[in-house]
């Protein structure tokens, strides 16, 4: 391609995003698509020639798009929602375009020092502790993954180079994402020494229970190693209490990661800092820009207190990635997994100069308020009822009736195409979530959910 083609085809490129995001709900948030559908609409074989750019941009149209959930619609109300503001996607084109392998200090300076930056800034503004070290993974699964082997690393020097973690023991609440059980495995605990605290009526983990399993495991010869606090646990966002579990961590010497993949970004304005409260304490803390920040996927920020662990967990350097050390040169890929690292700051750059702290905190508010808005609804309607306090952005709720009639509920709501609404199941009863998080999401959209919603009972 030319640079006068690649002119003229990005021109298009960019043309289509605007018009996408300006009218996306002339999309159907979840596409009406079979298995298989799609596969079998593309060739079976890739083509012996190269085709022209236009054809491409044409099937891209006639057959991507219409088989994509469509995670930018203001109707997207499911999980957590995420959005790719303009800002994100132009950050993320042009991260594309210099390619940046930020492995090392030198494969690209940018790359690391930006990533500092930024997750500067990010500390300050949410009140975090100024010493905390930060970088950027994919996804909070691989960010937990990386806190349990610092706590593995921390508890048993030894584990990394036996390649075994035998007797260690993780621990984390009931209401917890599976990623921590995985991440567990993933470093050689093992699934069966993970144990889930039990919760209270709120959801939350309950210390006296973790103290118990703590001080069981010990009198059996077990090694407790790490305990995974949640603020914002996946189906009810509630808030684990963490100053009571940072006791227990400090009386057993345990590592405390704190998970607040969805909820990280409320500590942006300031009347959400009590969910915050003890997480100074924390040796580890993720939280995801890419879900509640108006960054596209991925981007997961990590902050550890103990950088050093991190680094001894995973500070493995061939000879031909030796490189001369400065005090000031981070080599990225001496804290975790991965070796090439993508240029993910400069889309959050971009979103956190573009908004400011400001901006954003009056997106997470205003969230808030749509939430409650269609909290009151449930509240006001006898046939309904909320099935987990509403704290953030998120209410879970049902249908006074059988686990079938919430489920044929949601598939009306979802077959309707307007928005997509998801579900859990919470103190073995099946419970409609809706989510709000895009950064077109307003008051008419949560508002036609409702409408949605009450039209489909019988």
């Amino acid at each position: 391609m030319t640079p006068e083609e690649f002119r003229r085809h990005g021109y298009k490129a960019i043309d289509w995003v605007a018009d996408f995001l300006t009218h996306a709900e002339r999309y159907p948030v979840l596409p009406p698509v079979k298995p298989g559908e799609l596969t079998d609409a593309l060739p079976a074989h890739g083509p012996e020639k190269g085709e022209p750019m236009e054809a491409i941009m044409a099937d891209f149209e006639r057959l991507i798009v219409p088989a994509s959930t469509q995670w930018n619609h203001p109707g997207f109300l499911a999980y957590f929602a995420n959005s790719a503001t303009p800002e994100s996607i132009l950050g993320e084109l042009l991260a594309a375009a210099l390619n940046g392998n930020g492995m090392l200090w030198k494969t690209s300076p940018a790359v690391t020092e930006l990533e500092q930056v930024t997750l500067r800034w990010l500390r300050e503004w949410c009140g975090l502790p100024e010493e905390w070290f930060g970088l950027i993974y994919d996804t909070a699964s691989v960010s937990s993954m990386h806190a349990i082997a610092a706590a593995r690393e921390a508890a048993d020097p030894e584990s990394r180079t036996k390649g075994t973690a035998r007797g260690l023991v993780v621990y984390t609440s009931e209401q917890a994402h599976s990623s921590i059980e995985k991440g567990a495995i993933a470093v050689g605990i093992g699934q069966d020494n993970v144990r889930k605290v039990p919760v209270d009526a709120e959801f939350r983990m309950r210390p006296e229970a973790l103290q118990a399993l703590v001080a069981r495991d010990v009198a059996a010869g077990l090694r407790p190693c790490c305990v995974s606090a949640t603020v914002g646990t996946t189906s009810t966002t509630s808030v684990d209490p963490v100053p009571a579990i940072a006791e227990i961590c400090a009386r057993y010497r345990m590592w405390l990661h704190v998970d607040a993949a969805y909820a990280g970004a409320a500590a942006l304005a300031p009347e959400f800092r009590w969910a915050f409260e003890g997480c100074e304490r924390a040796d580890s803390m993720v939280w995801n820009p890419h879900k509640w920040l108006m960054v596209p996927m991925d981007c997961s920020v990590f902050y550890t207190s103990r950088p050093e662990v991190l680094r001894r967990a995973f500070s493995l350097i061939p000879e031909y990635l030796a490189t001369s050390s400065d005090p000031r040169a981070v080599n990225l890929m001496d804290y975790g997994v991965p070796l090439g690292r993508r240029f993910r700051a400069l889309k959050l750059w971009f979103v956190l100069r573009s908004y400011g702290r400001e901006g954003l905190a009056a997106a997470i508010r205003e969230h808030v308020r749509l939430a409650r808005c269609f909290a009151g609804l449930v509240e006001n309607d006898a046939r309904f009822e909320l099935a987990a306090p509403v704290r953030f952005s998120v209410v879970n709720f049902r249908y006074r009736g059988s686990d079938d009639d919430n489920r044929r509920i949601l598939e009306r709501v979802n077959a309707a195409g307007e928005v997509f609404v998801s579900s859990t199941v919470l103190g073995g009863k099946y419970t409609l979530h809706l989510a709000v998080g895009n950064f077109r999401t307003e008051e008419r959209h949560v508002a036609r959910a409702w409408e949605l919603v009450t039209g489909a009972v019988q």
